[in-house]
């Protein structure tokens, strides 16, 4: 269920494009189950995801000292805020090929914000909340705390080349449980308008991506990335 939250910044343009890099075994898991693996927040390689900048963490030191639960709750809360990562680009990334496929496989799914809402409205359990990431100098921009979605909203500078909108569900009044992180109810026709393959792989990786999507009875455009297309001249 994608809810609407007037506090999260997201653009209007639901057409934008967003994308999602994977390696094969991780998009087969994708339609076999017809879930979107969410992951847990405090498991992301960054180790300032779901923390605060300087100038916020003094202010809630502040309101700590009188309520000490109040600084608890932000540091056990990182266990149960899941997200999923989409990078915002009307192109395909070389980077985030670079990134997050390995060995001249793996696959690039290509959708919209628009998509992206509609996907997630099967899912009836938990509330997905979809926002567009702010990147900031932790040292001396100020995190808003009133909503606890926040800090989760917000990255250093330094992560400015992933554009990154996510999906993000609080599951601390659900009653499941979470390790590395949950799977949610997706349309997965809806979530995916193309599928592209890695740009240096060879034919016979696609032939295999697209005799899999076509035996699971999805029907969608598949076509190898052009980034290793041969020059004109």
């Amino acid at each position: 269920m994608y809810v609407n939250s007037s506090d999260i910044n997201l653009s209007d343009n639901d057409n934008l494009v967003v994308w999602k890099y994977l390696d094969l075994s991780k998009f087969l898991d994708m339609l076999l189950s017809q879930k979107l693996f969410m992951s847990r927040s405090d498991k992301f390689e960054d180790q300032y995801e779901g923390t605060f900048s300087e100038p916020t963490f003094e202010e809630i030191k502040k309101i700590a000292a009188n309520n000490p639960k109040f600084l608890d709750y932000y540091k056990s809360h990182r266990e149960k805020v899941v997200v999923s990562s989409w990078h915002a680009n009307e192109y395909e990334s070389f980077a985030m090929w670079q990134i997050f496929t390995k060995n001249n496989e793996g696959l690039a799914i290509q959708s919209t914000i628009g998509r992206l809402k509609k996907a997630v409205a099967v899912e009836k359990h938990i509330e997905q909340y979809i926002g567009e990431v702010n990147y900031i100098d932790y040292k001396k921009e100020y995190i808003p705390f009133e909503d606890t979605f926040f800090p989760f909203l917000f990255k250093r500078k330094s992560f400015q080349y992933e554009r990154e909108i996510r999906i993000i569900s609080d599951v601390s009044n659900a009653k499941i449980s979470i390790n590395d992180g949950i799977k949610i109810d997706v349309t997965i026709n809806q979530l995916i308008e193309k599928i592209y393959i890695h740009p240096k792989s060879e034919n016979w990786y696609k032939n295999l991506v697209v005799e899999m999507v076509k035996k699971l009875g999805y029907e969608i455009a598949i076509e190898k990335s052009d980034l290793e297309s041969d020059i004109l001249i």
